[in-house]
């Protein structure tokens, strides 16, 4: 006996996974792209605006993906500075733009992952520099210095309330390539002076396909998305003179003397990784990451 075939299993079935990316110009959106081509998973930018709510909505209808990421979101260039001066644009995107996004997501059922930064925090009273003790998940921002980490602090706070969001705390992103002006490895060998203080940091290599398992496991709410541990400047210059230029040289100044030359003050803090990496157990260390993912790969023998 011949069983006969529905018409409509096979060609109606949607695919496993769909990814729709917001941030295509954008250095986390471009290799978000890169690595889907390399997993084999169908994904497409959106075209809409943050902020055009009705734009967002034909997206999905369009694209039908199963997840959605926003690595759009302005940081101002050359850097954070420039939001000081174009307060409206900033919040525009970064408050307005992600919020809709969120909501239309919602509206579809959908599982918005939400690239943010853990740039709201600085060294305090609880969580000193050197101590080891790091800021949390549930932790109350406490850094206003600058008008993007005031946005992305406001936002975060409103985006706790939407069930369908992961938050992804992102600091001083730094990728294997070394020649991208937005890589934080980048930025400071080229700068006359550094500050020198431990940071997290966020090894995009290591990560950014960690936060694709995330949306496969549909995880949500807010996470410290940094390797665990910190690293300073001058250990950081220190791994590229001996594994990129043995002639590099750098000098230090105060946080007080970064002050003349810089609009806004900069966040410096420790994130407390344990949640992370309580879930993605493989998850190296910030220096242990630094050697693997960046330094051998572009080891100049």
């Amino acid at each position: 006996m011949v069983v006969p075939t529905s018409k409509s299993s096979v060609s109606s079935q949607k695919p496993a996974l769909k990814f729709l990316i917001y941030g295509r110009t954008g250095w986390i959106g471009g290799l978000l792209g890169q690595l889907c081509d390399k997993q084999g998973i169908p994904f497409e930018y959106g075209k809409g605006r943050l902020e055009d709510r009705s734009s967002l909505t034909a997206d999905i209808r369009n694209i039908k993906p199963t997840h959605v990421f926003n690595a759009a979101g302005l940081t101002g260039r050359p850097n954070v500075d420039w939001c000081e001066s174009h307060k409206t644009e900033t919040i525009r995107t970064n408050v307005a733009g992600t919020l809709t996004l969120a909501d239309v997501c919602r509206e579809h059922g959908l599982l918005m992952m939400n690239f943010a930064t853990g740039c709201i925090f600085e060294y305090d009273a609880g969580h000193p520099q050197g101590s080891g003790i790091g800021f949390k998940e549930e932790d109350i921002p406490n850094f206003t210095g600058s008008f993007y980490s005031k946005t992305k602090a406001m936002v975060e706070e409103l985006l706790k309330e939407y069930n369908n969001v992961c938050t992804l705390r992102v600091r001083m992103p730094i990728s294997s390539d070394l020649n991208n002006p937005r890589n934080f490895i980048t930025k400071i060998s080229r700068y006359s002076k550094v500050v020198n203080i431990p940071n997290s940091m966020t090894i995009l290599d290591e990560l950014l396909p960690i936060s694709i398992e995330m949306a496969k496991r549909n995880l949500t709410g807010i996470w410290n998305f940094t390797n665990p541990g910190v690293v300073s400047h001058n250990e950081i210059l220190e791994m590229y003179k001996k594994y990129i230029d043995p002639k590099f040289q750098w000098a230090n100044f105060t946080l007080e003397e970064q002050a003349k030359v810089i609009v806004a003050p900069r966040s410096n803090n420790e994130m407390d990784a344990s949640k992370l990496k309580k879930e993605f157990s493989e998850l190296l260390p910030i220096k242990e990451s630094l050697i693997k993912y960046v330094f051998e790969p572009n080891k100049r023998t």
